[in-house]
């Protein structure tokens, strides 16, 4: 059965604390008709594509220290060497060297290195897709600065050429390239949700304003789970009395093009984001609590775009904690003790590591931070398209224990985020261990918190 079949035949749906593709009754993690020989091929053809001095660098420098292992959540949680990260780029430094590197004619005519077969490039697919995050903590840990999480990003690419993606990432990925949206939030869904949200709430929510100021983006998990951050977000932004609007020519933030390594499906959803904000006129794209959307557009939007982009990009909560610096927003202080999950795309990868703290204190509350905290916060585990993979659910699981063990040893009566992707991960093992400790929205918090003072 092909991978279009398969996507029917399980389609996407809310699964109670979860937004998934439906556990498959059989899994088809293959996709397309060709050659083991042709996907090989494809696979190290699509890596070396992206191949560069940079990378060739971060080859040659691994000295096998093994740090790298003991920065990955699922390495700590598992103890299996095959979770080492560097080790997860095996058949690609495999290839590299026996290929293209300065040495390649040795290895070739010794065969020091042989040829990656398919069976490797399946075994390695659990070890790219399901045990990677991409978190970055390893690439952070490095000693000899090398960036892994964007190594496995790239081997992301010739997996996916090679049709070797996960079951239901793929479907999700799939979804979003042919819907716009990977959990149906097509833009009739996110106008109808929106015009019942300003209805319901009393609000206005402005939408398809040709001309504004500021546009602003949300994720799929906050359409159709959190509806709250929409409402949330209005409120914020009418209460600062800026120009904005939401346009439903460019409002899906989510990028399963990115996590699942098809260049040409992040392509089209990073420019839908960016044609609608030059159509707009827009000086500010406001990204929501989302973590690759950030990387994204943050960091990748102008790649993909081929030149600078001609707006400023902003995560919420930096444009939030810009806002507080500049006396613009208010906040009602908040008498309660909270400690604040870092996401990692924001970040570790993203820089933004002081905006979510100006937040909180702006609302008075008690920060308690985890032990490690900010860039070497412990990662969620459902990151990357993990948690759409149900064969990764148990190592999952056991790093999401990890987690809550950080969260518990603050003693705080609130743990909240800025990524809504992480809420969905702690939601989904909330649900799976019957817990009752939740996860909250660092906007939505703020949201209920403004000030009425001049």
């Amino acid at each position: 059965m092909s991978a279009t079949a398969a996507d029917e035949k399980h389609p996407l749906e809310l699964e109670g604390a979860r937004v998934s593709v439906k556990k498959p009754e059989v899994r088809y993690d293959v996709q397309g008709e060709m050659s083991e020989a042709e996907r090989v091929a494809r696979a190290m053809q699509n890596f070396v594509k992206d191949f560069g001095r940079t990378a060739a660098i971060y080859m040659e420098s691994c000295i096998h220290c093994g740090m790298c292992a003991e920065a990955c959540h699922f390495h700590h949680v598992s103890g299996d060497p095959r979770h080492t990260p560097i080790w997860k780029l095996e058949p690609f430094k495999q290839a590299y060297k026996r290929e293209y590197g300065p040495f390649a004619w040795i290895y070739r005519t010794l065969n020091l290195k042989p040829k990656v077969t398919v069976a490797e490039l399946a075994e390695w697919q659990e070890l790219l897709y399901d045990t990677c995050t991409v978190c970055g903590r390893c690439s952070l840990i490095c000693p000899m600065g090398i960036d892994i999480a964007s190594l496995v990003s790239q081997a992301r690419h010739g997996m996916f050429q090679a049709g070797l993606v996960p079951h239901e990432l793929w479907a999700v990925a799939e979804r979003g390239a042919r819907e716009g949206s990977p959990l149906g939030a097509t833009p009739k869904v996110f106008a109808d949700r929106v015009a019942w949200l300003a209805d319901d709430h009393e609000i206005d929510i402005p939408l398809d304003k040709p001309k504004a100021d500021v546009v602003v983006t949300m994720s799929s998990i906050e359409i159709m789970k959190y509806p709250d951050s929409i409402v949330a977000t209005a409120r914020i932004l009418n209460r600062l009395g800026v120009d904005w609007t939401f346009r439903t020519d460019g409002y899906e933030a989510t990028n399963f093009g990115l996590l699942s390594g098809n260049t040409a499906w992040q392509k089209k959803m990073t420019m839908k984001l960016i044609d609608a904000a030059i159509a707009a006129g827009a000086k500010t794209v406001v990204l929501p609590e989302c973590g690759h959307a950030y990387t994204a557009l943050r960091w990748m939007g102008a790649n993909m775009l081929g030149r600078p982009l001609p707006f400023e990009v902003q995560h919420i909560a930096e444009f939030l904690a810009d806002n507080i610096r500049s006396g613009k927003l208010r906040l009602k202080k908040v008498a309660k003790s909270v400690t604040f999950h870092d996401p990692c795309q924001i970040v570790r990868r993203g820089g933004a590591v002081e905006a979510p703290r100006i937040v909180l204190e702006a609302l008075g509350v008690e920060l308690r931070e985890m032990e490690p905290a900010k860039g070497l916060n412990w990662c969620c585990g459902g990151g990357g398209g993990v948690v759409t993979i149900h064969r990764a659910d148990r190592l999952r699981y056991k790093v999401y224990q990890l987690k809550m063990e950080q969260i518990e040893k603050t003693g705080a009566e609130l743990a909240v985020t800025t990524c809504a992707n992480c809420r969905q991960t702690f939601d989904d093992g909330q649900a799976h261990f019957k817990s009752e400790r939740e996860m909250g929205s660092l906007l939505e918090l703020v949201a209920e918190n403004l000030s009425d003072g001049e």
